[in-house]
């Protein structure tokens, strides 16, 4: 089928010059490559190590890395955007690039807006060449595991895995679960907390260490069969006295709970996955009832009525979404206003719960054939099921932190 979308942005969003290279190449990637073997990897649930080696050779695992440090220095809207294209043709390696790419991000341009002190700022200088260089020179893939089954990757209490200060570095003990890319990584940017002596766990202890897959202590556990998303790989990962260099820090000591306060973007960076589902299921949809699909026969089901207001339903329902998501992705910034932070709540929400029914609606309007593996739109119809899901904004706690915070000015309680 010859591609005759239009960028996820619309065909008449300004694009700086970097943008528009950038996400031709995700674009050309995605259709040229990623598309063809989604299918199986879904069906067999298997990483897409072959797309990594794509995006590896093109560049895109530095996307985030300064370009100082031989990256492309994108900046989050330009992160956004091109991951939004690589989830048009595969979404569990546009959601696993998430994990990959946004550890650079914090690392990076994120951490340049956060306060630090002199020292702090010259080590996180020297840290950054290290972590930089592994992944422009040596082409490691980082992940991010976050979830551990408590309430800790939503925010509200500690992370219960722990780090102990070592002479030289740190000993990680702990468990990890859905963990993206566990087959694949060359590094775990772990969030643990610092465990002092005669002290109680707290949020503000965070650290942020990269942990070598290789590490001893660090086994990787569990099956993996879940509905969608089959090809992140997403197993356990348990970490037994697990040590870690001084140099492993991707941010520096207490800067991990002053970007969750002041960037709160940075928790939105999945949304671009989904916000690429949608468009998918909305492109099928087009191109099948145009009669374009090869395999799915010549014949055009344009004509009828029904179809035609089923197709104006999705756009509708993917403008919506799309407009929210750029507004947001805009948005992006150190210490945002109110009505930003609650925006960009909104375009979380919205983004994960229209993707999964302009899925349900791509499935309706084109029929029987939708439900055949040999089409992707029953792969689009699962893995959009699994954003809303997804800490650590899930819908609920999006409609959660929305109501409350709009009532309430910090500070506030009832009597």
């Amino acid at each position: 089928m010859t591609d005759k979308t239009m960028p996820i942005c619309g065909d008449d969003y300004p694009l700086t010059e970097k943008q528009q290279k950038l996400m031709a190449l995700a674009r050309q990637l995605g259709r040229d490559k990623f598309a063809g073997r989604a299918a199986q990897l879904d069906r067999d649930a298997q990483f897409p190590f072959a797309n990594y080696d794509d995006m590896r050779d093109a560049g895109l695992l530095g996307l985030c890395v300064p370009e100082a440090h031989g990256g492309h220095g994108a900046d989050y809207a330009t992160y956004a955007l091109v991951s939004a294209e690589i989830g048009r043709y595969c979404g569990a390696t546009a959601l696993t690039f998430n994990m990959h790419v946004c550890t650079m991000l914090w690392s990076g341009l994120l951490s340049e807006d956060l306060e630090m002190t002199p020292e702090q700022r010259a080590q996180h200088r020297e840290h950054q060449k290290v972590h930089f260089a592994r992944v422009v020179k040596d082409g490691a893939i980082y992940a991010q595991p976050f979830s551990e089954g408590g309430a800790a990757a939503a925010g509200a209490q500690p992370f219960g895995t722990t780090a102990v200060k070592v002479e030289g570095g740190w000993k990680v003990n702990g468990k990890k679960i859905f963990a993206s890319l566990s087959d694949a990584a060359d590094f775990f940017g772990v969030l643990c907390t610092e465990k002092k002596p005669d002290a109680d766990l707290s949020r503000r202890d965070t650290l942020y260490l990269a942990v070598p897959r290789t590490a001893p202590g660090l086994t990787v556990e569990g099956d993996w069969d879940p509905l969608g998303m089959r090809a992140t790989v997403s197993r356990n990962l348990v970490f037994k006295d697990v040590f870690v260099p001084d140099d492993a820090a991707l941010m520096p000591q207490g800067l991990y709970f002053q970007a969750a306060s002041r960037w709160p973007h940075m928790f939105m960076t999945l949304a671009p996955t989904y916000m690429g589902i949608a468009q998918a299921a909305y492109d099928f949809t087009v191109a099948y009832l145009r009669g374009e699909i090869p395999g799915t026969g010549p014949v055009k089901r344009r004509q009828f009525a029904t179809k035609q207001i089923a197709v104006a339903e999705m756009f509708i329902k993917l403008e919506q979404t799309r407009n929210l998501f750029l507004r947001a992705i805009e948005d992006a910034k150190v210490d945002p206003s109110k009505s930003t932070r609650l925006r960009a709540y909104a375009a979380q929400y919205t983004i994960m719960e229209n993707a999964q029914d302009l899925a349900r609606l791509a499935i309706r309007t084109c029929g029987g054939q939708s439900m055949l593996k040999s089409l992707p739109l029953e792969r689009l119809y699962r893995d959009a099921r699994c954003g809303a899901l997804m800490l650590p904004w899930t819908a609920e706690l999006c409609m959660d932190r929305i109501g409350r915070e709009a009532l309430y000015e910090p500070g506030e309680k009832d009597e």
